[in-house]
């Protein structure tokens, strides 16, 4: 499934997308808690600001938050079959 384009304006001159919280949950498609979930867990870590003051990720930041998560989430599997 095809991730949504994050709003204009999100793009750095380095062509990387950055992502508000919400906007995160709903690039992953993940429920904002587990956003919430994966900075208090440790996942993403770093935001930077955006010019409101919310934090911001990357889109690399929040891949690998959802790379890792997906990584535990197996290894909870395997421990518990």
């Amino acid at each position: 499934m095809p991730h949504p384009t994050p709003a204009p304006g999100r793009e750095d001159a380095d062509g990387e997308f950055w992502f508000t919280v919400r906007e995160a949950a709903a690039f992953t498609g993940r429920a904002l808690q587990t956003i919430y979930s994966w900075e208090r867990r440790g996942h993403l870590t770093n935001p930077s600001k955006d010019e409101h003051g919310r934090r911001i990720y990357s889109q690399r930041q929040v891949a690998a938050a959802e790379r890792t998560a997906r990584q535990n989430t197996a290894a909870v599997r395997r421990l518990a079959s």
